[in-house]
């Protein structure tokens, strides 16, 4: 009987997408690739890793980068941690094995931010070792395939997928097999609307025999999602505008925004302003309210963001801690959230 890998391996031949980090050995570049993938769709993904590779070609480039330059860059990704991670993992690269991408599956698992997943798709793809990837493709292809209601988010479950990831992986071709099932994934067994109708493993699919297609995969439950309000003061003065780096283990560490007074429920400026915060920020000066903005709801996986931009004028301006009063024209140097992005190319931020 002809194998399933034999299969997707035939149909990756005629149908897998021809991509720039599948023409190359070179393990940067797959990796660099693999991390960006894993914030966004290949059409979206596919500029930013052009933008990457154009500005750090190799390794030692992205090593001798300021962070806030890979934050940039990063912008619009989202889950910014990962943009420190990869420059955290570049910088160890260099000084733990002398600037040369590590070869064996357990140093590249050692990188910073690197996981099973991802040390798994450079070795097979970089070096052929024969180690199999588990991502959200293959996780529905297998559990179509063999019709399975393992939770794919419990212990139990990711480990039988593991395993049987492992027992379909082609050894003699394994970065073409997971490349294979991964696409397979993203292009025929789609999440909605699969295409069982001309599916070349058609016949050897026991959720399609069954009727379940749709049930798989199983997942345990939903995340609880926490709602948070944000309240930017937009303060601007004689052309600089003032901006403060986010520190701490919160969301967007690292990135840049105005200076933001969080609430535990909505609230309206009267309520700011009796905020000592407020004072801070704006000190003894008078001020000006301009507009104020409310921003679409800005969902992150974990949580949902209700925010609101004071766009206020004043005569001085008052940096804190943390914070620079830069010109008006150069904010589009610095890395800011999506969100507050998407604030200032809209009508409502003219300044």
């Amino acid at each position: 009987m002809v194998r399933i890998s034999d299969i997707l391996l035939d149909w990756y031949s005629r149908a897998g997408r021809d991509l720039p980090w599948r023409r190359t050995r070179d393990p940067y570049r797959i990796w660099l690739s693999e991390v960006i993938l894993q914030q966004t769709r290949v059409a979206q993904g596919l500029a930013y890793y052009e933008r990457f590779t154009a500005r750090f070609p190799d390794i030692a480039s992205l090593a001798a980068a300021p962070e806030d330059e890979v934050l940039k860059l990063w912008q619009g990704l989202g889950y910014y941690s990962r943009a420190r991670n990869l420059l955290a993992a570049a910088r160890e690269v260099v000084e733990r094995f002398g600037g040369a991408f590590p070869r064996s599956l357990d140093e590249v698992r050692s990188l910073r931010g690197v996981g099973d997943y991802t040390a798994a798709a450079i070795c097979s793809v970089a070096y052929d070792e024969p180690c199999a990837v588990v991502d959200g493709n293959v996780y529905r292809v297998l559990s179509r395939l063999f019709d399975l209601d393992l939770p794919i988010d419990s212990t139990s479950g990711r480990r039988a997928f593991a395993d049987l990831a492992r027992a379909e992986l082609d050894p003699l071709a394994p970065g073409r097999y997971n490349q294979a099932i991964m696409d397979f994934g993203a292009l025929q067994c789609t999440p909605v609307s699969p295409r069982c109708d001309v599916c070349p493993l058609s016949d050897r699919c026991l959720a399609l025999a069954a009727g379940t297609v749709a049930e798989r995969p199983v997942k345990q439950g939903r995340t609880r999602v926490r709602d948070r309000w944000f309240h930017y003061l937009h303060i601007t003065s004689d052309g600089r505008t003032l901006l403060c780096r986010r520190e701490g283990r919160d969301i967007w560490q690292g990135l840049y925004e105005f200076p933001l007074l969080e609430t535990a429920a909505p609230a309206d400026l009267p309520d700011l302003v009796q905020d000592p915060r407020f004072a801070e920020w704006l000190g003894d000066a008078p001020w000006h309210l301009l507009r104020s903005t409310s921003l679409p709801v800005h969902q992150l996986s974990h949580q949902r963001l209700h925010a609101r931009v004071y766009r206020i004028e004043t005569p001085t301006l008052t940096p804190l801690a943390a914070s620079v009063a830069v010109p008006t024209p150069a904010l589009g140097d610095y890395a800011i959230p999506r969100l507050l992005d998407r604030y200032l190319s809209s009508p409502e931020a003219i300044l």
